[in-house]
């Protein structure tokens, strides 16, 4: 069996990576963890940064956030730290650029894996509606079962 955990790069990225892995676990499961990069542009934004947490991981600077294979150097690097703080080393990685929920789908069918693990945050206003963008987006699309980890902060 085979399981696809993705990672952001938000604040709750850890805590969906722990329980996805445990689950994998649980399932005595093979885990591929992906993280999905887009235009480079957009990690340079102002208004939000999915650099969140990600310091002290790999040096990059403002001027290479604008350079796809520095994105995708930093994001290997971050699956590679997750990797070792998972401590197994059977855990296989990938970085892809494209539309989130497109590449989640596409991966998880690629790699033929059982089931899709993902983090129910959002980054838009509507961060109170049941799931983010992403998320509710692989969940309409996919053919493969999402096992969904709730991460929106409680009052």
């Amino acid at each position: 069996m085979k399981i696809l955990i993705t990672i952001d790069y938000s604040d709750t990225a850890q805590y969906v990576t722990e329980k996805g892995y445990a689950f994998a676990q649980a399932m005595n499961a093979q885990v591929i963890l992906l993280h999905v990069t887009t235009d480079a542009g957009y990690y340079a934004a102002t208004a939000y940064t999915p650099l969140v947490g990600y310091t002290g991981y790999i040096d990059i600077n403002a001027k290479d956030l604008y350079a796809n294979d520095a994105i995708k150097r930093a994001s290997q690097a971050y699956l590679n730290k997750i990797k070792v703080d998972l401590k197994d080393d059977s855990i296989q990685t990938v970085v892809a650029e494209g539309d989130y929920a497109d590449v989640i789908i596409e991966e998880a069918a690629k790699n033929n894996v059982e089931v899709i693990v993902m983090g129910s945050h959002s980054r838009r206003w509507l961060e109170n509606i049941i799931m983010g963008s992403v998320t509710e987006e692989v969940l309409r699309h996919s053919i493969i079962p999402l096992y969904i980890i709730p991460t929106r902060k409680r009052d």
